[in-house]
C-alpha cells in the first residue's frame, strides 16, 4: 500500500499497512550495518524481516489487548514463523503506539493523525502500564533472548515481576534506548525521529528512513552496539555515522552511495550491527508515515 493509499484507508487498515510499510522500508533501505535487500548480514535476510513484519501485525493490532498481550503474540508468531529474533525491538515500540492510536481512534478523522494527540496518548499509555504488562512483555524478552534488559540484578526478566513494564522499563533505560522511550514517553520518536524524517519526507520514504536511522545512530551510542561490541566501539560508530549523515546532506542525500555501500561492508565484517538505532527508525516511520503521509 502507497503512502497515499494508507492516508484514504480506514483507521485500523492504515495504522497496520503503515506499520508494515515501515518494516519494509528498514529493509529496501541500505542503512549501514543493518540487513537489507541489498545485503544480508549477521545470519539474517531481508526476508525473515518482512516475513516477520507480516506476522507480527497480527498481534500487534489486535483490538483492545494489552500493551503486554500484543508484544508476547507478536514475539511467539515471528518466532513461529522465523525461529529467530528479528524484530522485539521493534516490537516493544510499536505495542504502546498501537495501543495509543486506539484510544485517539473516534476523533481521528483527518487523512493524517495529529502527532502530538498520539504522543499524548501514548504517553498515556504508558502511564497505566501494570505488572501485568510486566509479566507478559518479559516472557517476550526471555523468548527473544536479545541480552539488555534481563542482565539487570534488580527485576531480571527470568524471574516474575514485582513493579509495572514502564518502571522496570527505566531501570534500564540508561543502557537501552528502547527502555528509555518507556521512561520518557517517546520523546526520542516523536521529537529527533520524527524531525529527521519529517525534513526528509518530499523525497520518499527511503530517504526518511535512512536520515532517521543516520540521526539515531549519529545522537548516541547504539544499545545493540553498546551490548554486542562495548561502549568505546559503540562510540566510534557514533562519531562516524555524525561524520556520514553530514557527508550524506551535502551530497543531496542519495538513498545510496559507495560511501555508505562501503560503511555498510566494514560494519558488517567487524559483525557491528546498529540494529537499536534500525528499530527506532522503524517506530519514527510508522508515526510519520500516520501523521505525515508524504513521507
Amino acid at each position: 500500500m502507497s503512502a497515499s493509499d494508507i492516508s484514504r484507508a480506514p483507521l485500523t487498515d492504515r495504522a497496520r499497512a503503515a506499520f508494515l510499510r515501515a518494516c519494509r522500508l528498514d529493509v529496501e533501505t541500505s542503512k549501514p550495518g543493518n540487513v537489507s535487500v541489498a545485503s544480508a548480514g549477521h545470519g539474517m535476510t531481508s526476508a525473515q524481516f518482512i516475513a516477520s513484519a507480516d506476522t507480527a501485525a497480527a498481534g500487534l493490532f489486535t483490538p483492545g489487548a494489552s500493551v503486554g498481550a500484543r508484544i508476547l503474540d507478536a514475539v511467539r508468531r515471528t518466532f513461529d514463523a522465523v525461529g529467530c529474533n528479528t524484530n522485539l525491538g521493534i516490537v516493544l515500540l510499536a505495542a504502546p503506539l498501537c495501543a495509543a492510536l486506539e484510544r485517539i481512534a473516534p476523533d481521528a478523522s483527518a487523512d493524517a493523525i495529529d502527532a502530538s494527540r498520539w504522543h499524548a496518548a501514548t504517553r498515556d499509555v504508558l502511564a497505566n502500564l501494570d505488572i501485568d504488562d510486566a509479566r507478559l512483555a518479559y516472557r517476550a524478552i526471555a523468548l527473544a533472548n536479545p541480552g539488555g534488559l534481563g542482565d539487570a540484578p534488580e527485576q531480571t526478566v527470568h524471574a516474575p515481576p514485582t513493579v509495572t513494564l514502564r518502571a522496570a522499563m527505566a531501570l534500564a533505560a540508561d543502557r537501552d534506548s528502547i527502555a528509555r522511550q518507556y521512561e520518557n514517553g517517546f520523546a526520542d520518536i516523536f521529537g529527533a525521529g520524527l524531525e529527521a524524517a519529517g525534513a526528509v519526507a518530499p523525497s520518499g520514504g527511503h530517504h526518511a528512513m535512512l536520515d532517521a536511522f543516520l540521526a539515531f545512530l549519529a545522537g548516541w551510542p547504539d544499545s545493540h552496539i553498546v551490548r554486542k561490541q562495548g561502549t568505546a566501539v559503540a562510540q566510534s560508530v557514533t562519531r562516524d555515522a555524525a561524520l556520514h549523515r553530514a557527508n550524506w546532506r551535502t551530497s543531496g542525500r542519495p538513498t545510496t552511495s559507495a560511501e555508505l555501500d562501503a560503511w555498510d561492508a566494514g560494519l558488517k565484517a567487524r559483525g557491528i550491527n546498529p540494529g537499536t538505532s534500525a528499530d527506532l527508525a522503524v517506530a519514527t516511520l510508522f508515526v510519520a508515515l500516520m501523521t505525515n503521509p508524504a513521507s
